[in-house]
């Protein structure tokens, strides 16, 4: 059976999504860790061909656990191609909400159900915030720390965006609200995937709530950061923010 055939005949109103590539080492704590913070909560796995056998890790935890689904792709095709699928899938088995959550650990499970209620409570975009009070980095040295800040405030100041953490990629959303955005449209196959849907979001008039959040440094696996997606996020920033001053 498809995933998304098995998907609607649970139903559900809340997915968490968790794409994947090589992450063997960290998957299997984040479901379990996902269970326990919202136990109400659906998860979709979505490999893109690990060549560590990540894919086999979400087969199996699909088995031992109900509500947990597995889509797998060729791959690697990029973040942001997994998470327009899964928010396909997700819209058509009639998810209310959509959580995107990395399985790498660094994203805290226990932030999760504060996104959600922020989400439940009007909020079409929650995002998880590490630049605001109460939010925080653990384990990054100096210069990371540097380097995301300046990305960040050059992607605000680009974009005209109000939003204190648009790279953040632990969100829920509001599927009433992502279907006014034009997810065919969205170029960006890395973590610039992030800031676009926030910025479409924002444009759009939606509601958002800045949640603050912990973020933790990985400790198992590789980072997924490239130059080359740095390179491509930097480029979209300056194209979109070039449409808002001199493009129609």
């Amino acid at each position: 059976m498809r995933e998304g055939s098995a998907m609607r005949e649970r139903g559900g109103d809340l997915l968490v999504v968790l794409p994947t590539y090589n992450e063997r080492e960290s998957l299997a704590r984040t479901v379990a860790a996902v269970r326990e913070h919202v136990p109400d909560a659906d998860l979709l796995i979505v490999d893109d061909g690990s060549p560590d056998g990540t894919g086999g890790i979400a087969d199996a935890l699909a088995r031992d656990f109900e509500g947990v689904f597995v889509e797998h792709r060729t791959g690697p095709r990029g973040l942001g191609t997994a998470y327009v699928h899964a928010f396909g899938l997700a819209r058509s088995a009639g998810y209310g909400f959509i959580a995107e959550m990395d399985a790498d650990g660094s994203h805290l499970a226990s932030d999760l159900p504060r996104l959600v209620a922020a989400a439940r409570s009007g909020a079409g975009l929650a995002i998880g915030t590490r630049w605001i009070a109460g939010g925080g980095i653990v384990n990054w040295p100096r210069h990371r720390r540097w380097i995301s800040r300046c990305g960040t405030g050059f992607a605000r100041l680009a974009l005209r965006s109000r939003l204190r953490d648009l790279t953040s990629g632990f969100r829920v959303i509001d599927d009433a609200w992502l279907r006014r955005i034009d997810l065919d449209s969205v170029d960006s196959q890395g973590y610039g995937f992030q800031v676009e849907t926030a910025w479409m979001l924002e444009r759009a008039g939606c509601p958002v709530a800045e949640v603050p959040i912990t973020f933790v440094e990985r400790v198992d696996g590789r980072s997924k950061m490239s130059l080359g997606i740095a390179l491509e996020a930097f480029r979209n920033v300056v194209r979109w923010g070039w449409r808002i001053r001199f493009g129609r």
